[in-house]
């Protein structure tokens, strides 16, 4: 692992549950869903990588508020498991999961001009704004 930077994990929730049994990947697979940046993070650079603050907002509003220590799973496990399913190359990225919060679970949705600010502590923030994807 080279280094850590912020993601949004987006999810077009109609997608996810139209087929039966509901297919999570496809709703997480549109162009633009999953933004990441501003930058990368060496390692060397983060004291401890295994406990940052994690938040998001929407709106100015806190959705998502979490360490990175209470992930069920540690980076390394993850990237053991990844790898002996498919060969990891220099620059690929892993979602390593999403605090709880999620719209789902409370019944709210990003609507277009939302504006989503994720924050870790040590790697910054990124904002996005939702627009609609006009079918």
């Amino acid at each position: 692992m080279a280094g850590l930077t912020c993601g949004q994990d987006v999810s077009e929730r109609v997608i996810q549950f139209a087929s039966k049994p509901p297919h999570f990947d496809l709703g997480k697979s549109f162009d633009t869903y999953g933004p990441i940046g501003r930058c990368v993070v060496w390692l060397d650079q983060i004291p401890d990588p295994e406990n940052l603050a994690i938040s998001c907002d929407v709106n100015g509003q806190r959705r998502q508020d979490a360490r990175t220590d209470d992930m069920i799973f540690d980076v390394p496990t993850l990237i053991a498991y990844i790898s002996a399913i498919c060969t990891l190359e220099p620059g690929d990225l892993i979602f390593t999961g999403t605090p709880s919060g999620v719209g789902a679970a409370s019944g709210t949705f990003l609507q277009p001009e939302d504006v989503v600010t994720t924050t870790i502590e040590g790697l910054g923030n990124m904002v996005n704004h939702c627009v609609s994807r006009g079918r």
